[in-house]
């Protein structure tokens, strides 16, 4: 009998892989890494707790690294199947994974360098090589095809809305039955990306928590955003937004964008210092029949995600002299959670300062430094050093691309009849907690939290 096994994503928000085992052939849905707290993160180092030699084919809903991150350490391990994607995944991939291993690598020689980790030698998750041979195996599927990925099962992606090229991958099985693996789930009515698609039915059903137990704060066109930089630059200071390479910049820079041109706003230098980001706009204005209709013809392709005085930061040396730059601007660097990358270097220079801001516009995994700063802390922890902080810090979650509680519960309603079973994944205890007495109250469904390593029959 088919069974599915929860490795990640079950309890938290981190590390998505869903384990398929159909008897003769094993399907990994998902393969991100764990991050935040230090107990999650050393599940990354733990042996996978299947071989990877065993599973057949991987499939990805999307390129966000807690669902694809994984992946060159499974190749590593072993693993030689496909890895079925949406070719925007595809190209997003190609970014995201090089990225993580270079990081990677870099962390691990300058952890040794400066003698700050307990492994006596750091060592990196997994190589630039590893990332390579990962890619090689990727194979780019279109929405709403259905293609074999093993004898016996089907895959067929399904926009999310969530990030270009993300998806739901609805499985069927040879005995007609369906699994939608959820991923993460987009909003409605955001610009930049289409809205959800809607599901019409499916016999199992994993749907994300993340904001399971909270509503996101109505669209004020901007006005807080608005007010965040007027306030910063009436001090001389700057604005720095910590965001997703990949997703999260594009939001941010269409609202820059509109602020401007409605003069609700100075004209004011913007930095993008993430050359990952910077080559991540390109994919976006290349796959503009992907995109939201709120991108016109007139503005679309780069021109619509770019404000009058941006500034791609190309170099080590030009990201350097600009942190070393007190003058009023906004810079936009990754990561989101403030868990490395150019950001890092950013943040050490400008928190100790109460002329700048740190905004940040997405979820915080407990654990992260990004979620230190919005809880409060007094000092954080960047490349060995204790920096106080006296800046200001802002969090706008309007922005976020993950669907709030309601509009979790508006995509459930376009099932025609609930699954016989739906599995909450990829949310914190209180978010599961409150999205679980939700669906049972509201919806009356079959509904289970997963747990961490949990194996269900279906």
């Amino acid at each position: 009998m088919p069974s599915l096994t929860f490795l990640g994503a079950a309890g938290t928000v981190t590390g998505s892989k869903h384990l398929l085992d159909l008897g003769d052939h094993r399907l990994l849905i998902d393969c991100g890494l764990f991050q935040g707290l230090k107990e999650l993160r050393q599940r990354n180092w733990q042996p996978f707790p299947v071989a990877p030699t065993s599973i057949d084919a991987v499939i990805l809903t999307h390129a966000h690294l807690d669902h694809c991150g994984y992946l060159p350490r499974l190749v590593a391990g072993g693993f030689r199947g496909r890895v079925f994607c949406t070719p925007g995944t595809k190209d997003l991939c190609s970014l995201v994974l090089p990225d993580s291993a270079k990081i990677q690598e870099e962390d691990a020689r300058e952890a040794n360098e400066q003698h700050y980790s307990r492994h006596h030698p750091a060592l990196p998750l997994y190589t630039s090589v590893d990332a390579a041979r990962a890619l090689t195996l990727l194979q780019p599927v279109g929405y709403n095809r259905p293609v074999p990925v093993v004898p016996g099962a089907d895959v067929e992606f399904l926009s999310a809305g969530h990030l270009l090229g993300s998806a739901y991958a609805r499985v069927r099985l040879a005995d007609g039955k369906t699994i939608v693996f959820g991923g993460d789930l987009g909003r409605y009515g955001r610009p930049v990306l289409p809205d959800p698609t809607a599901v019409d039915s499916a016999d199992v059903l994993l749907v994300e928590s993340t904001y399971g137990d909270r509503l996101h704060a109505a669209d004020d066109d901007g006005a807080q955003l608005a007010s965040i930089i007027v306030d910063t630059v009436s001090v001389g200071g700057k604005l720095i937004i910590p965001a997703f390479a990949i997703g999260r910049v594009e939001e941010v820079i269409y609202w820059l964008k509109r602020l401007e041109d409605t003069k609700r706003v100075p004209i004011l230098p913007v930095y993008l210092d993430s050359p990952m980001a910077a080559r991540a706009l390109r994919f976006y204005s290349e796959r503009l029949d992907e995109l939201d209709d709120d991108l016109k013809p007139a503005v679309r392709g780069l021109s619509a995600f770019a404000t009058q005085r941006m500034t791609t930061v190309a170099s080590v040396q030009q990201s350097i002299e600009l942190v070393q730059s007190r003058r009023p601007a906004i810079v936009i660097a990754s990561s989101g959670m403030a868990t490395g990358g150019r950001v890092l270097h950013h943040l050490a220079a400008s928190l100790p300062s109460s002329k700048n801001t740190v905004l940040f516009v997405g979820f915080q995994a407990a654990g992260t430094r990004g979620r230190h700063l919005v809880d409060g802390a007094q000092q954080v922890r960047i490349k060995g050093r204790d920096i106080p902080v006296a800046a200001r810090i802002e969090r706008i979650d309007s922005m976020s691309a993950h669907a709030d509680a309601g509009e979790i519960l508006r995509w459930l309603s376009g099932f025609s009849r609930p699954p016989s079973m739906t599995y909450l994944v990829h949310g914190e205890g209180p978010a599961l907690e409150a999205l679980y007495a939700r669906i049972q109250r509201e919806r009356q469904w079959p509904v289970r939290v997963a747990a961490h390593q949990e194996q269900v029959e279906l």
